[in-house]
């Protein structure tokens, strides 16, 4: 009953996190965008920075923004934050419910780190609330005056975080806290930097003074930040599905394209939004297919040459099976954390092994990804054979 009653709620809570990340995802973008395609114009009011004509559903839309702010704000002015926030708040209850609930099978790997559960999620809490104040040091420090100084900067603390992940996590525990780590950086940009600020300018204007447009400055470039990451954070929030992923032993090379590859393809679309010239952002389409040729080029399996010389009998491949893998995917898993087979698939024949073989090499031969936490201490032989058997099929 427990493990229905989890189900139900990482359904329910992954369903909500959905919903309130397209929501926040699709904020950011449309302002971006708006910001980019801002043009001045003549007759323009006093202290309009630039205006956007825009036409959507078969309406057309006037928008203004201001260099600073108006001289007078609107009783309905409408705050966008509570997509943020609320993204970060069903994300950590997903981690919670995910991999602090079964840290021994999704979290762990004791063959990277012989963690208890209780180490394992300590350090994870310490591990994404440290990423922000390195990354706010960061910001506010010598890097933050200068922008490639500060994304190198930026870019080289995200690596360090993966490499440090997964050196004590397993792959997809590894891969999911790269993704959390960089969305807790996001989020609490909205919460401690963009909003407070906003906060300020509004008082100030209330006040009858002039706000500071180092505020406005500031959360422009967490903004532009929290732009830039996203598309690698997606990429990352859905890695534990894809074992060609969570499977590679050097896990910060793999992180390293995702981020240059996404940050790449936001700026190539950014910069098209903003007009310019094509010419001058080029560039990035060979950035973009240089990263993902070279993660095609660092994933690929190299183990099935070495697999072709080894005989392994039908026995032995269905002991091993017997062993590793009918434990969670049988008809009757023996295994309490499962009612069912996960994802319906059986593992305790032949004719089984035929039919799920390539889910069995992605994820048992190729990565060691199954069984789940390795709880079973499948060995590096054991997997070999197992491939050498489904290869010669």
């Amino acid at each position: 009953m427990w493990s229905f009653v989890l189900e139900w709620l990482n359904i329910l809570v992954r369903w909500a996190h959905l919903v309130v990340g397209i929501g926040w995802i699709g904020a950011s973008f449309y302002f971006v965008a708006l910001d980019l395609r801002l043009r001045k114009r003549a007759g323009s009011t006093d202290g309009v920075m630039g205006t956007a004509w825009q036409v959507h559903g078969g309406g057309f839309y006037h928008v203004e923004k201001y260099t600073v702010a108006p001289d007078d704000l609107p009783d309905d002015l409408i705050w966008y934050r509570w997509e943020a926030y609320l993204t970060w708040v069903t994300g950590f209850l997903l981690l919670i419910l995910q991999y602090y609930f079964n840290a021994d099978a999704y979290l762990i790997n004791r063959a990277v780190q012989p963690l208890l559960p209780g180490q394992a999620v300590v350090i994870s809490v310490i591990g994404l609330a440290s990423g922000w104040f390195v990354y706010d040091w960061i910001c506010r420090s010598r890097f933050g005056q200068n922008t490639m100084a500060l994304a190198i900067a930026v870019f080289a603390m995200i690596l360090l975080a993966a490499w440090a992940f997964g050196e004590l996590f397993s792959g997809r525990g590894a891969l999911i806290h790269v993704g959390a780590f960089i969305g807790t950086i996001m989020a609490v940009n909205v919460f401690g930097v963009i909003i407070p600020n906003q906060r300020r300018i509004t008082a100030a204007l209330l006040a009858g003074k002039p706000p500071d447009p180092r505020l406005g400055a500031t959360g422009k470039q967490r903004s532009m930040h929290n732009n830039y990451l996203t598309l690698p954070v997606l990429i990352l929030m859905v890695s534990n599905h894809y074992p060609v992923l969570t499977g590679h032993d050097q896990l910060w090379l793999v992180v390293a394209l995702i981020v240059v590859g996404g940050a790449a393809v936001r700026h190539f679309i950014n910069r098209h939004e903003a007009g310019d010239a094509f010419a001058s952002f080029a560039w990035a389409l060979p950035v973009i297919a240089i990263a993902l040729a070279a993660a095609l080029w660092l994933t690929a399996p190299r183990t099935d040459s070495a697999l072709a010389g080894l005989e392994v009998g039908e026995g032995e491949a269905l002991a091993i099976v017997a062993t590793h893998c009918a434990g969670c995917h049988a008809a009757r898993p023996a295994n309490e954390a499962f009612d069912a087979p996960p994802k319906g698939v059986v593992l305790t024949s032949l004719e089984d092994l035929d039919r799920h073989s390539d889910g069995v090499m992605a994820q048992a031969v190729h990565a060691d990804i199954m069984p789940l936490g390795n709880e079973t201490a499948m060995s590096e032989e054991e997997r070999q054979r197992l491939g050498a058997f489904l290869l010669a099929r």
